[in-house]
């Protein structure tokens, strides 16, 4: 039964993966493309932070932060000092992963709530900086002028190309994600989230641990940031606010702990919530202007709900079912015997 469920998981894996990478070949549609470009995007940071509340248990509300710090250091270099794309790249993922480790660092000793004020602060401070530092982000006026990504002659200009860029580094982001996830670091993570004391009895050193995930899941984030930047062209503060680090947190508890599949399909959700109107046909403008207005109270209630009736989000629950549907089928073929 574990072998058949385990093929038609991957079979699922490859179908998905076959199907979101021949979407350009199947649509003109540019609207709809930058909007999935989007639900990439926000699949890379919540893949890092998977790693990092998923699996470790350590809530971050300042991954706006990280988002911003890529994307406005690539969009800098690039503009201002006439950088090519890739050492944008490198910079956005190095400056973005340093804030991660200098956050983690002060914040070792604190959990739960505390962690989460802690982590809260930074994002703040992080969104005066953007204001405040004209000189580099162009202050509530934003950077413009930003040019697309890149590499050697060829220029990612079109909605297609875009959409494959930051789809590929969406699939390199879940690939190493899952590799950690079943390496000895991953079993580390989860220890960790079980029981810090218990892990480090078992020779696990959290401060190694927790530092490491702050800092690649910070990463992850200044990826998705640099790539932000240079597919819309123009970046302005409020797009790095506590909304948005709100709304992160909302997909990987809506997608469920210690699961990538979960949070990547609680990202596509919620992130095209905003574009409802333009992608579900038929949508009355009431709707449409209730889901515009709401949508913050609707992630709060999401994330209040499904912490109160299926703590273990949408993966823990399907988890769940099936070892109930497996224990059902054995006791059946038991008595059968």
């Amino acid at each position: 039964m574990g072998t058949r469920l385990k093929y038609v998981s991957w079979g699922l894996i490859a179908v998905v993966s076959a199907l979101t990478a021949a979407l350009p070949l199947m649509t003109t549609d540019r609207y709809l493309l930058k909007v999935l470009t989007y639900v990439g995007l926000n699949v890379i940071i919540v893949t890092g932070l998977s790693l990092l509340f998923g699996y470790a248990g350590q809530i971050s509300l300042g991954h706006a932060a990280f988002f911003g710090i890529g994307a406005y250091a690539s969009g800098y270099v690039t503009t201002a000092l006439g950088w090519p794309f890739l050492a944008g790249l490198v910079l956005a993922v190095a400056l973005s992963a340093l804030g991660g480790l200098a956050l983690a660092l002060p914040s070792l000793r604190l959990k739960g709530h505390y962690l989460a004020m802690a982590t809260l602060g930074f994002s703040e401070i992080m969104s005066i900086l953007f204001v405040e530092a004209k000189g580099i982000t162009g202050g509530n006026d934003g950077l413009s002028g930003i040019p697309y990504a890149s590499i050697g002659s060829f220029e990612f200009a079109t909605p297609q190309a875009n959409y494959w860029l930051v789809w590929g580094a969406a699939a390199l982001a879940l690939v190493a994600a899952a590799g950690i996830v079943r390496s000895r670091p991953g079993r580390a993570l989860s220890a960790i989230h079980g029981s810090e004391l218990g892990a480090q009895a078992c020779g696990v050193d959290p401060v190694r641990v927790k530092t490491s995930a702050f800092t690649l899941s910070a990463g992850l984030a200044g990826l998705a940031g640099c790539l932000y930047a240079h597919f819309l062209g123009f970046i302005s503060p409020s797009s790095f606010g506590l909304e948005l680090s709100i709304v992160l947190v909302a997909m990987v508890v809506l997608g469920g702990s210690r699961s990538l599949a979960g949070p990547v399909a609680a990202a596509a959700l919620l992130t095209l919530i905003p574009f409802s109107d333009s992608i579900i046909p038929g949508l009355s403008k009431d709707a449409v202007a209730v889901l515009q207005d709401w949508k913050g109270d609707i992630y709060g209630v999401v994330i209040i709900a499904v912490m109160l009736f299926l703590p273990g989000g949408a993966a823990g629950g399907l988890r769940s079912l099936r070892g109930r549907f497996a224990r059902s089928r054995a006791a059946g073929e038991e008595a059968g015997s």
